[in-house]
């Protein structure tokens, strides 16, 4: 029963902090994200949670939602950035919001996100996105209206753009092009790939001729497909080299799934930009059903939203992808965008309909716990010394400053197997073949145990942990048998969550 009243007085707290206007704290103890995980270790702690200084830089970009539009509000969402401990933030501009009037720029909402985000080690990561539907050609203010197509409206554009470059440079290093300019409204793409490709390097030129050494990023491209990368690239000749990075997007229910076409990606990559690097720059998961939008006619919660999002994140991370994390705070969508208001609930922040923040979900606290072991302190073994027999099971091995070894596996679903029929070798899926649901996280917490082989050292005091929870258990001695060729540890738990061993000194515990 004691579990009962505290979940009641909990909810009752929270019930009577939104009627006051006060909004959630987030919680700080070994139990704030806890589930019923039950594993056959003994529990020693909880990974402290860290703000953006202790942190420092990492792999990851939290999305700041669309405040070009209002669908949130920032500064009922800023003071859980810092906690979170991501330092950088992407942020569209928004054009439509800024220049209501033909020749009165007013940015003043801008620059106040962006020098609250320096002046708390956050650094903005601005997106060229949207059009202005004030000046013909110039395109509209929202994603399925297209990109600025006359003369007229790409004279306007280019302004735009050249006072941006002129009023954030010095403050500004990193920029994204045009949101997702590949999307389709009914079934047709509104702007070719060589639309894509001219509109991207115009906007590159103007931003490079204010701040030559400013971090471009192109393309941000709505869908993953090697063909489509390879087709607004290419028309960019030698211009491809204004840019850093080259962003995709691309949501499947399965976040390991998207790593199939991950080699052909590559391969574009090195042909055409061989100095550029991928980066996935919008992905995330609901905390509930949705009738609509990506992910959607799904069954969600918060928990397989927590383990979508984490498996996500390290799966960029253990294919050197920079990654974007979708989002801070859920969506209020609201008319032209949609003909009634619409909740995309893919933030780790609950809103309601006043844009008020009324909860934390799982999936903060869960990207906390990562953020604070996975970040610059950390480093990839591209040729990994440990292996685990269940194909399963996704594995990547990672080293500490110091020299310590860490090691993140989670089930991802998908058993690729081989069968021969008359002479023809074949490749199948052994758990569900072509189901595209085979390897969605869920809401089981059950636990399976594996062996893992390691070419290494014995670990003197080796911890399993769960980064949903960020508890942290004692692996025993018997569970680890040093041999000549190395190191076997045996009966090591895992399910469809990210869980890592390490040493307990490379963690910093409550």
């Amino acid at each position: 029963m004691k579990v009962k009243y505290a979940t009641i007085i909990g909810l009752l707290g929270l019930a009577a902090s939104v009627a006051m206007g006060t909004p959630p704290l987030i919680k700080m103890g070994p139990n704030r994200n806890a589930t019923q995980l039950q594993v056959q270790l003994k529990k020693i702690g909880c990974l402290k949670p860290k703000s953006v200084k202790e942190v420092g830089d990492s792999n990851f970009t939290i999305d700041g939602a669309p405040v070009d539009r209002d669908f949130v509000d920032f500064d009922k969402y800023r003071d859980y950035l810092e906690p979170l401990g991501v330092n950088k933030i992407r942020i569209l501009t928004g054009w439509a919001k800024s220049e209501k009037v033909k020749g009165k720029v007013d940015v003043a909402w801008l620059d106040h996100i962006v020098d609250w985000c320096l002046a708390h080690d956050i650094n903005p990561l601005l997106e060229l996105s949207y059009g202005n539907p004030i000046y013909p050609g110039a395109g509209g203010a929202g994603l399925a209206d297209g990109i600025p197509n006359t003369p007229e409206g790409l004279k306007e554009w280019d302004r735009w753009v050249d006072f941006l470059a002129n009023h954030f440079k010095g403050r500004v290093k990193e920029w994204a092009m045009w949101n997702e300019p590949d999307n389709k409204v009914n079934n047709v793409m509104i702007n070719t790939p060589d639309m894509i490709a001219a509109f991207n390097v115009r906007s590159a030129k103007i931003l490079k001729k204010h701040m030559p050494d400013c971090r471009l990023h192109g393309l941000s491209l709505a869908t993953s497909l090697p063909e489509r990368l390879e087709q607004c690239i290419k028309p960019m000749g030698e211009d491809v080299k204004l840019f850093d990075t080259f962003i995709y997007h691309g949501y499947r229910s399965n976040p390991d799934g998207t790593y199939d076409t991950d080699a052909a990606r590559k391969a574009v990559i090195a042909k055409y930009a061989p100095h550029a690097k991928l980066r996935q720059g919008e992905n995330g998961a609901p905390s509930e059903f949705l009738a609509t939008l990506a992910m959607s006619r799904r069954p969600w919660s918060e928990l397989s939203q927590a383990k979508w999002d984490l498996r996500r994140a390290l799966g960029d991370l253990g294919h050197d992808l920079e990654s974007g994390l979708f989002c801070i705070v859920d969506i209020n969508y609201a008319p032209p965008t949609f003909e009634v208001p619409f909740c995309n609930r893919k933030g780790y922040l609950r809103l309601n309909s006043r844009n008020d923040i009324i909860q934390v979900k799982r999936a903060y606290y869960a990207i906390q716990n990562m953020v604070s072991v996975f970040n610059s302190n950390l480093v990839r073994v591209p040729e990994k010394k440990v292996s685990v027999t269940d194909p399963s099971v996704a594995l990547f091995e990672y080293q500490t400053r110091k020299g310590e070894p860490l090691f993140v596996f989670w089930y991802k679903g998908k058993v690729i197997c081989t069968s021969r029929k008359g002479g023809v070798r074949t490749e199948y899926d052994a758990v569900i073949d072509n189901d595209p649901e085979n390897g969605k996280p869920g809401d089981s917490l059950t636990t399976r145990e594996h062996i893992f082989e390691w070419g290494g050292r014995l670990l003197e005091n080796p911890v399993w942990v769960d980064l949903i929870t960020g508890w942290v258990y004692e692996i025993p001695a018997e569970n680890q048998i040093q041999h000549a060729d190395g190191i076997t540890f045996v009966r090591i738990p895992a399910y469809d969550s990210p869980c890592f061993v390490t040493e307990r000194e490379a963690l910093d515990l409550l």
